[in-house]
């Protein structure tokens, strides 16, 4: 028998005033999107920014439905979107601000176990690691150097 260790590697900061101007102005963006999210039943508001190789931002926020199957995660929104915007072109960091009405001091919440799914397969596609930044309402801010850290032992494309 053999025993193995999976861990997960990210770095907290504080506040988004201590990370790059890059990555505190997709942050920014990621919190302009989630204004706009349609969440009517959970109130659950997430807003995701895909910095793209070309220096382009793509945005999405989460789309509920009163079907709740038949909505759609902020993170989907934005990457399916950037894969039909730019095929072909890698996708670098994506940036993730999710807040609640209910607790408006959440930590940054970690993208569904879907959106894990459908961010590794741009990620194992493209060869190249997909950074995330994940923010709550205010506050502390993650940043995962791949997606693969929150996703280990993904089911790609090679067992296919």
């Amino acid at each position: 028998m053999k025993k193995e260790t999976l861990s997960l590697e990210f770095t907290v900061y504080d506040s988004e005033k201590e990370l790059s101007s890059e990555d505190a102005a997709l942050l920014s963006r990621a919190r302009q999107a989630r204004e706009d999210a349609y969440a009517p039943y959970s109130k659950f508001k997430v807003g995701a920014a895909v910095l793209m190789e070309n220096g382009e931002i793509v945005v999405g926020n989460n789309q509920e439905n009163a079907s709740y199957p038949s909505g759609l995660c902020a993170e989907r929104v934005a990457v399916f979107q950037a894969g039909a915007i730019y095929p072909g072109l890698a996708i670098q960091k994506i940036a993730i601000a999710a807040g609640s009405e209910r607790n408006p001091l959440a930590k940054p919440a970690a993208p569904c176990g879907n959106c894990r799914q459908s961010i590794f397969e741009y990620e194992n596609n493209q060869k190249k690691p997909i950074e995330l930044l994940l923010m709550g309402a205010s506050g502390e801010v993650y940043k995962c150097p791949s997606i693969q850290g929150l996703l280990p032992l993904a089911f790609g494309n090679e067992y296919l």
